[in-house]
């Protein structure tokens, strides 16, 4: 089942949610609004393993912003950072 990202157009929120089939309908966690867009998701640009707990530098593949200034560091998040 995958995970999307999902952007709230009545309150800017933006949250990682589980879709379970193309039936299902989404609702922001915040508000509870179902005028949701959804966003395109980038994947982290580094493999193997980390010697730190963020991506490196120059890794701008955070939400489209520099690791640690996404915004979206909580757990599950596409920063990876708990």
């Amino acid at each position: 089942m995958p995970l999307f990202d999902f952007l709230c157009a009545d309150c800017g929120h933006v949250a990682e949610i589980l879709v379970f089939n193309e039936k299902t309908t989404v609702y922001c966690e915040r508000c509870g609004s179902g005028n949701l867009k959804k966003l395109m998701s980038a994947h982290s640009s580094l493999s193997g393993t980390s010697s730190a707990a963020m991506p490196g530098p120059g890794d701008t593949t955070c939400c489209g912003s520099s690791p640690g200034h996404a915004g979206c560091a909580g757990p599950g998040s596409c920063c990876g950072k708990a």
